[in-house]
């Protein structure tokens, strides 16, 4: 998932140092000028709050100076603000992720109060009419009308954010809009808060951890019988596909799923609600609609069109695939028909059937996937398809001792860097993120960070990693890759539109769906040995098993997320937990939402990215079919690769995105490769 956080609406939405990259002499670790690394180790709290107050000032005295110009020209109003955004850009992004992963408390404060304070200032450039009135002086000047290509999109797209920012509002509305637009921010920063800081445990007996790895129960042994399990992603996996008491899979559930709810539903209904108001404010009929405007989906019309079209396609597998889990559930009870498939069973009956049926066992797969040798193939794929070399940097300076710092090359020329902070601990953000930290405009070097909450190494034995564990890896490194390929003259155009993002790192998933790619570095890290190709094939054979039941979960998802934010009513809200009980009776497959249990107080996205998890569905679409490429070219081919670092990767919105997919297809793209691959034959 890449992060995208509000920041100048038009940009919405992992060896030695060289010379080139050498530390800041800087009192402050983040002041040391472009492309100097920053020592992340020797920032205080102070630093970051320096920083902060530091770019506010520096920006402040830019936007006086845009106001002054007594002409305007591309550069004095266009240039000038694409810096501004960088500038800040560059703060709040650093600011912003030690928040999320720094171990200190002080400087996690610091960095959000830092990014709140740009953000503050964002609302405010972005509502300011002096620089609007400019940027609409030039647009009617004969300059704009000679503008071709990505400048004419920049001013293009820069205007609009400025539109979609209530520029044009009343000056007591545009009030309301700063005074909304900060409440939702806050909100939205306790929500996350609140699930960060989440530390529940689940206390099991022996009995009750039977069909739960050796291992694993080791790892969370307290004394003789006790074992105390944190609710966390990364313990997850393991036990709702293989605690085989019934109880414990409920109970391991329900903690999940209210996480944080004591707190995160009433902020839900809060944020919600402003954001109804906002969209309200700015014209627009609800938050969906405002917030589809600038995506390659446009209105909410579309975007559940699509959603409606998917669950007509794949409802009857999900519901052939209920029936065969739950006929698996009934034979543990000899038949009896009182016996019914719960939403804690799914995973654990999916693999029940992969073992017996296809002789796959997720769990001794872990054994030829440890996270060293998967990131050192994965990195091999990377760098011969994409034409880079990536080489690890000798003690870095980071912000926690298991960070791993690396920087890219292109035919010896430095490109680029990246951080990898994988596994979890106290306190930081607990999901999977690629990371922007430098954009990398001109001849900036753009830097990121993959923040994962991957299964941690143990005293006994290494990270293993599962099969969505993988997949993941490949994703958010796709995410990596991204980053680093843009070299684009304009900050803004860095980011793709956000309902294309993930699709650049979806396409890198189907590489471990080839043996010939896996067997390059799936070896049991205990013996040596290489995967077995029978094995392997076993394993592509199973994951139909409960496919379509979840695309079915992930449409159920989008269904709340559209209809949460276009079919709010504000006279009369709906509770947010009735919202799943209806939709699942829309939907007629089964009954997945759980009594007593509020999934929507733990789920980042409906916080952070609302109107998104159509998202993930509609770029697999772009995914799939750009990968048909590869499939014919060679997933090694280096020149196909380095065509869609060039034309896709590096694009950002420099470019028509449809256009830059037909180009690298060769033809208009279509949905024929993603309807294949739903596999629902």
């Amino acid at each position: 998932m890449a992060l995208k956080k509000k920041m100048l609406y038009a940009a919405l939405p992992i060896c030695l140092f060289t010379v080139h990259f050498g530390f800041s002499q800087s009192s402050n670790p983040f002041l040391g000028g472009k492309n100097v690394t920053v020592d992340y180790a020797r920032v205080s709290s102070a630093d970051v709050e320096a920083y902060g107050k530091h770019t506010v000032k520096e920006v402040s005295t830019m936007i006086a100076n845009l106001k002054n110009q007594k002409t305007v020209t591309f550069d004095n109003v266009f240039g000038v603000m694409d810096e501004i955004k960088n500038k800040m850009g560059t703060t709040s992004n650093n600011c912003f992720m030690l928040y999320w992963v720094s171990p200190d408390e002080s400087i996690r404060n610091k960095g959000l109060a830092a990014y709140q304070r740009i953000d503050s200032l964002s609302t405010t450039i972005y509502t300011d009419k002096g620089i609007y009135n400019k940027m609409k002086d030039f647009k009617s000047s004969s300059a704009y009308k000679e503008l071709k290509g990505n400048r004419k999109t920049l001013v293009d797209d820069m205007v609009l954010g400025f539109e979609l920012s209530g520029v044009n509002l009343s000056a007591d509305k545009i009030e309301k809009y700063k005074a909304l637009t900060k409440e939702i921010s806050e909100l939205s920063t306790d929500y996350s808060n609140n699930m960060n800081s989440s530390n529940e445990v689940i206390i099991l007996d022996e009995k009750a951890t039977a069909g739960l790895p050796a291992e694993f129960k080791n790892n969370y042994k307290v004394a003789e019988g006790r074992y105390e399990i944190p609710i966390i992603n990364a313990t997850n996996e393991t036990v709702m596909s293989n605690a085989a008491v019934e109880d414990t899979r409920r109970a391991y559930y329900t903690m999940f799923f209210n996480r944080a709810a004591d707190k995160n539903i009433e902020i839900l209904d809060k944020m919600v609600k402003k954001r109804d108001e906002l969209a309200k404010l700015m014209g627009y009929p609800t938050y969906a609609a405002y917030s589809l405007v600038p995506k390659m989906a446009k209105n909410p019309e579309t975007a559940w069109a699509f959603v409606n079209d998917l669950i007509s396609r794949v409802k009857d597998k999900a519901k052939a695939d209920v029936a065969q889990l739950e006929k698996e559930k009934k034979a543990e009870f000899n038949g009896e028909t009182w016996v019914i498939l719960q939403p804690w069973d799914i995973a654990y009956y999916k693999n029940q059937i992969q073992k017996k049926q296809f002789n796959v066992n997720n769990e001794e797969l872990k054994d030829y996937f440890p996270m060293e040798s998967c990131l050192k193939g994965m990195f091999d794929i990377y760098q011969k398809l994409l034409g880079l070399e990536f080489r690890k940097v000798a003690k870095p300076s980071v912000w926690h001792e298991e960070v791993e710092m690396y920087e890219v090359y292109e035919s010896g020329k430095l490109k680029g860097k990246f951080y990898m902070d994988l596994f979890p601990r106290p306190n930081k953000e607990t999901w999977f993120y690629g990371v922007n930290i430098v954009s990398g405009k001109g001849d900036e070097i753009p830097a990121a960070m993959l923040l994962g909450n991957f299964t941690r190494p143990t005293k006994t034995q290494p990270s293993l990693l599962s099969q969505k564990e993988l997949k993941t890896l490949f994703h958010e490194f796709g995410h990596i890759v991204n980053m680093m390929s843009y070299h684009g003259e304009f900050s803004a155009q860095q980011e793709s539109k956000a309902d294309f993002t993930e699709s650049m790192s979806q396409l890198f998933e189907n590489w471990i769906a080839d043996y010939d790619i896996v067997k390059t570095f799936a070896k049991n890290y205990k013996t040596g040995a290489v995967l077995p190709q029978a094995t392997f094939d076993n394993m592509q054979k199973s994951k139909k098993v409960g496919s379509g039941l979840a695309t079915l979960q992930s449409l159920q998802r989008c269904l709340y997320d559209l209809n949460l934010y276009d079919k709010y009513n504000p006279s009369a809200p709906i509770k947010t937990d009735q919202l799943w009980r209806d939709i699942d009776k829309q939907l007629g497959v089964m009954d997945f939402y759980v009594e007593g249990t509020h999934y929507q107080a733990n789920w980042i996205h409906i916080n952070t990215h609302p109107v998104y998890y159509y998202g993930y569905l509609w770029s697999e679409v772009y995914a799939l079919d750009m990968f048909t490429e590869f499939e014919k070219n060679g997933l090694t081919d280096t020149k196909t690769g380095v065509r869609y670092r060039e034309l896709i990767l590096a694009n950002g919105t420099q470019r028509d995105i449809v256009k830059a997919v037909e180009e690298f297809l060769g033809r208009p793209s279509n949905n024929k490769a993603y309807i294949k691959n739903l596999g629902l034959d």
